[in-house]
């Protein structure tokens, strides 16, 4: 194992316990920020754990006080000066892989939300089959703020459970949707008060690791299938459209605000 592995493994805590595996984005201090080691860290354990028999639920968390931020900008203006540490198709490409193995695999999955959930950060943990979150969380789709578009899936997976006009919502304006609200509008499946959700999600977890898997197997392909018809369009649209604006100078101009937390002055272009 090299340095870079183990970093990533660092970042990504794994445990399992008798059914259950759990993966907890481990960055507290950045609110557990994605890169593209990560997500090809994420996606190997998804295939991992869902080819494996003995491994009946996943539970995905972040560690502290918040789910994900999405990708890290808060060195933006260091990216700025090495392109190559920001998003690319690599990244993106990962990122979709990691949404596609969890819509299509066999193994029930549950994202555990605390704090905010936002970006690309949203997208993972609406790819799994139940969100909980407590009632302080929040989701937000924040990439209209330096030029960009929801990616990972999140046109698809935003869409097909608010609908149209809260989707675009979300999207077009960057409006944070509380988890009361999101729970509301059919974004996630369960809000509970702060002090009760890790005892809700061991429950539901609990009963998950239980039930018949090969029923939920069957079930959730189901849904997904009718929820999300074409997920590879869904996929490739947001990727061509992604590495468009990322070369687009109101994303540079949008990222250049975010580090001197300034508004941006979009053109268009």
């Amino acid at each position: 194992m090299n340095v870079q592995d183990e970093q990533v493994r660092d970042r990504i805590l794994v445990t399992v316990e008798g059914p259950v595996a759990r993966i907890t984005l481990n960055r507290p201090r950045q609110l557990n920020p994605l890169d593209l080691q990560m997500f090809v860290r994420l996606g190997d354990l998804i295939e991992q754990f869902d080819a494996d028999p003995d491994v009946r639920v996943i539970v995905l968390g972040g560690a502290g006080g918040a789910f994900s931020s999405g990708i890290d900008l808060r060195s933006a203006g260091a990216a700025m000066a090495h392109p190559g540490a920001m998003p690319d198709g690599a990244t993106i490409d990962a990122a979709n892989f990691f949404t596609a193995a969890v819509l299509r695999g066999s193994t029930p999955v549950v994202a555990v939300v605390r704090g905010v959930a936002a970006g690309i950060g949203l997208s993972v943990a609406l790819a799994a089959d139940l969100v909980i979150a407590a009632e302080s969380a929040y989701f937000l789709l924040a990439f209209s703020r330096i030029g960009l578009m929801p990616d990972g899936g999140a046109t698809a997976l935003v869409t097909s459970s608010v609908g149209r006009a809260t989707a675009m919502r979300m999207a077009l304006l960057a409006d944070k949707l509380t988890a009361p609200d999101a729970a509301a509008a059919g974004l996630i499946a369960i809000c509970v008060p702060d002090d009760e959700i890790d005892g809700c999600a061991d429950g539901i977890v609990a009963r998950l690791a239980v039930g018949p898997t090969a029923a939920y197997a069957r079930t959730k392909q189901a849904i997904n299938a009718t929820a999300i018809t074409d997920l590879e369009a869904a996929l490739a649209r947001e990727r061509e459209g992604q590495l468009e604006l990322l070369a687009s100078s109101d994303f540079a101009h949008g990222l250049a605000a975010f580090a001197a937390k300034r508004t941006p002055t979009f053109r268009g272009r």
